[in-house]
């Protein structure tokens, strides 16, 4: 451990698989101790044992995004076991509905909306007081490139992600004076549950099939997505050390030099 994030109190939604797994043992890594919720009770135990195995430190809180009381108690088990949250991680995300926007159950679009969105405001709205109250923190929402450009057949995917962008934006204006930066950030292209999802939807594969057949491939190529998973970790660390506060509203990838980058106007 180098513990860039000594003393850092952490929690990563969507915690127990994929980029959220890895999040959360690259900021353990780092000297934080991380909170990890998900509705999945398994996944979360695995999270924090390989955390503990490393020598870190973390719990797990099963709960869903999309309800505001779930949100609160993983804050009240943050604090009881570690402390102020400091550092807030929303991973959590659904890949559908596809299919063309007079196609798709409404429903089921505005869940996925809830998921992505709603998710992030019940993260703000739980751990952003606190970080005010005692000088400063960061939230990072995990976003997509898929909400800066238009793929058709996805949009409750796409505004979705557009959305967190631009709550990002307004968070890290107003957030300025207190001390909490806001980000978002593009993860990488790396083989997840969600991509598995993606592959056994039946929608996706009718109205995507270009998707499907590309993630079907990789699949069966082997691919290893370890370095992306881990290029994810470490921009979440970097961003949460505070060194690049500077930057806070903007949208980020791995791939961004981040010493280079503007600090984003307005």
């Amino acid at each position: 451990m180098t513990g860039r994030l000594e003393g850092q109190v952490a929690v990563v939604t969507g915690g127990g698989r994929g980029f959220g797994q890895w999040i959360a043992k690259g900021l353990a890594a780092e000297g934080a101790a991380v909170v990890v919720t998900s509705r999945t009770q398994p996944e979360l135990e695995e999270t924090v044992g390989l955390i503990e195995g490393a020598g870190g430190r973390a719990v797990w809180v099963v709960g869903d995004v999309t309800r505001l009381e779930d949100i609160e108690e993983v804050r009240a088990a943050a604090e009881k076991s570690f402390g102020t949250v400091t550092l807030a991680v929303h991973n959590a995300g659904v890949p559908w509905p596809f299919g063309p926007t007079w196609y798709v159950d409404p429903a089921r679009w505005w869940t996925a909306q809830s998921v992505h969105v709603l998710g992030a405001m019940h993260c703000v709205h739980t751990f952003v007081p606190a970080m005010i109250e005692r000088g400063g923190g960061r939230v990072i929402v995990v976003s997509s490139r898929g909400g800066t450009r238009v793929s058709p057949n996805m949009s409750g995917y796409g505004v979705a992600k557009n959305t967190q962008i631009r709550l990002m934006e307004f968070l890290g204006v107003e957030g300025r004076e207190h001390g909490v930066a806001a980000f978002s950030i593009n993860p990488g292209s790396v083989l997840t549950g969600i991509s598995d999802l993606t592959m056994d939807d039946p929608d996706a594969r009718k109205y995507v099939p270009w998707f499907v057949n590309r993630l079907s491939g990789r699949k069966e190529a082997g691919e290893d997505g370890t370095a992306g998973f881990e290029a994810c970790a470490e921009l979440c660390v970097k961003l949460g050390s505070g060194k690049f506060d500077r930057l806070s509203g903007r949208f980020l990838t791995p791939d961004d030099d981040l010493d280079a980058l503007e600090p984003l106007s307005g």
